[in-house]
């Protein structure tokens, strides 16, 4: 098999740990001095607070500005795109500052490459990888999946913040934890557990790091973020969340996305399920993803217990109220993705609707 040539693009500084938003105006270039902020309107409230802080009180912030900030508008759809590109292309910003969750930090690479202006990426919930990662993915209006914008390059600043992440509601670290262990169940069955290249290998071999971060960290961290406190555990977390999913999406040669993912892919035609949360709904399809492998029971009693230490949902009842008309289109959507189509055996509606009773059965 020909494998072709591969770009690898990765963050130019990941800053990590407690306090690592005051270790910024340290690492931005001296050319990054007009700073265009862009986030969800909760994130803004909380980080524009400390940016203007540390404008105040650092050096390195002496003559650097705050341009502008924006709303990133509620959906990666190409109308807030050009939005935000008009923006951005009015005003003398020189650098994209990101801050809030995964559809804020997506829609602002995506900004960001069409201006030409390097990123910084400042995650305030650890939902996904999207702060590290080379991909946005694209919505209607409406919050339909449309699909994924490639980028050209990583981000060129990361800072993972677990200070920033403690204060978020707990439900968004579980959304993320659920994301991050679809990384070692769908590469796993996508590559029969045995990938070729070493590209391949590697990704394999952080998404199965991801999962024993997660086995070990993932039901402490919960406590913690429960707490309000910014412990050991949550760092260990956010490593796999942000930095090693991050590195095996980049990382895997082809696809990596299979059942999980188009079951969240069917959950976003109905408006009740839409706004549940990628992670939480990605978890929940991991879930899926082993009946329909086939697997145990007493492998999938296994990962239930997981993600129930974790808070992703082990049934649909946890998710929303759904007639048997809704889960049909819900099966029927998720039957025709492309992320379907990933997996090695051609998956019928009526495997899905087994696979989704098994899951619900033995999660009681």
């Amino acid at each position: 098999m020909f494998l072709p040539g591969t770009h690898l693009s990765f963050p130019a500084h990941i800053l990590r740990g407690v306090d690592a938003l005051s270790r910024l105006g340290h690492t931005l270039d001296a050319s990054m001095d007009q700073l265009f902020v862009i986030g969800g309107k909760t994130a803004l409230s909380v980080v524009m607070p400390r940016l203007q802080h540390l404008m105040q009180t650092q050096a390195e912030w002496k003559n650097r500005q705050i341009v502008q900030e924006a709303w990133y508008g509620g959906e990666v759809s190409q109308q807030h795109i050009d939005a935000l590109v008009a923006q951005v292309t009015a005003s003398s910003a020189n650098v994209i500052v990101a801050v809030g969750g995964g559809k804020a930090l997506d829609i602002s690479k995506v900004v960001a490459q069409v201006c030409r202006v390097p990123v910084v990426m400042i995650p305030t919930i650890a939902a996904t990888c999207a702060a590290v990662s080379t991909v946005s993915v694209l919505y209607d209006e409406s919050g339909h999946y449309i699909g994924l914008f490639k980028l050209d390059k990583a981000p060129d600043i990361v800072v993972l913040d677990p200070v920033l992440i403690a204060t978020a509601p707990v439900r968004w670290l579980s959304a993320g934890l659920g994301d991050t262990l679809a990384k070692l169940y769908e590469y796993r069955v996508i590559s029969g557990g045995e990938p070729d290249y070493s590209l391949n290998m590697a990704a394999f071999a952080q998404s199965k790091l991801c999962y024993q971060l997660i086995e070990r960290f993932g039901g402490a961290a919960c406590g913690e973020v429960m707490r309000g406190e910014a412990g050991t555990a949550l760092e260990q977390v956010m490593d796999a969340i942000f930095i090693y999913a991050g590195f095996t999406s980049i990382m895997g040669v082809g696809d990596h996305v299979a059942a999980a993912h188009a079951l969240f892919d069917g959950f976003t035609v109905l408006e009740k399920t839409r706004e549940f949360g990628h992670g939480l709904l990605v978890g929940y399809g991991n879930l899926c993803l082993l009946a329909l492998e086939s697997r145990s029971d007493a492998e999938i009693l296994a990962a239930i217990q997981l993600a129930k230490q974790c808070g992703v949902p082990v049934s649909l009842n946890e998710i929303a109220s759904l007639n048997e008309e809704e889960i049909a289109e819900i099966v029927e959507t998720a039957i025709q993705t492309p992320d379907m189509a990933n997996m090695p055996f051609p998956v019928t509606i009526e495997m899905l609707l087994n696979a989704i009773q098994r899951v619900d059965r033995l999660a009681g």
